[in-house]
C-alpha cells in the first residue's frame, strides 16, 4: 500500500512538471543595457571583431582548454566563430549577419551541445551625450527541453547575468 502511494505522489509530480512546462513560452528573449563612456565607433569594433572578444566575452575564460575557429570574413558581415569545450561553454557557432556602421550588429547563433539551439543574438548601440547605450538582446525558440528548464530557472536570471558580466568587461574595455 505504501509503494502504490509513493508511485503515485511521484506521478503526479512527474504529470504536473510536464504540464507546467507546456505552458511556458515557446520564445524567450532576454535583453541587459549598459551605458559605456566611449562613442559607438570605439565600441563596434570590439562587438563585429569575435577576435576582440577574448577581452570581454564572459565565456572566454570559463574553459581555458576551449578550442576556437575563426572563419569567412576578418570582422564583420561573414566573420564566424566556432568553439567547442566543456560542458559550461559546449559547442557552437556564430554568425555575423548584419552590421550597421556605429549602430548595431546582429548574430546567428547556433548551440550544438550540451544542448542544441538557434538563435538571434543583437547588440544595438545608441548614441547618448557623452556615452553609448549599448544593449544586448538574444531570443529564440523555446524547445521542449527548454521549456522544462524554464519550470526549474529563469533564462532571463541565468542568461542575464552572464549578459551584464560581458556588458561589464566590454564597459571596462571599451573606457580605457
Amino acid at each position: 500500500m505504501f509503494l502504490l502511494v509513493v508511485v503515485g505522489i511521484v506521478i503526479i509530480l512527474v504529470a504536473a512538471i510536464l504540464i507546467l512546462a507546456l505552458t511556458k513560452p515557446d520564445n524567450f528573449s532576454v535583453q541587459r543595457t549598459v551605458a559605456i563612456k566611449a562613442p559607438p565607433e570605439k565600441i563596434l569594433p570590439l562587438i563585429e571583431d569575435f577576435h576582440s572578444w577574448a577581452s570581454w566575452s564572459p565565456w572566454e575564460n570559463v574553459d581555458p582548454n576551449m578550442k576556437k575557429t575563426y572563419t569567412g570574413a576578418a570582422a564583420g558581415k561573414g566573420a564566424v566563430y566556432e568553439w567547442e569545450g566543456n560542458m559550461a561553454v559546449g559547442k557552437g557557432r556564430m554568425e555575423i549577419t548584419e552590421v550597421i556602421p556605429n549602430s548595431a550588429v546582429t548574430i546567428k547563433l547556433d548551440f550544438e551541445k550540451p544542448m542544441e539551439g538557434h538563435n538571434i543574438a543583437k547588440f544595438s548601440l545608441t548614441p547618448n551625450g557623452d556615452a553609448t547605450t549599448v544593449t544586448w538582446a538574444m531570443h529564440g525558440p523555446a524547445n521542449f527541453m527548454s521549456k522544462m528548464m524554464q519550470v526549474f530557472m529563469s533564462m532571463d536570471k541565468m542568461i542575464g547575468k552572464q549578459f551584464e558580466t560581458g556588458l561589464a568587461n566590454l564597459k571596462a574595455v571599451a573606457e580605457k
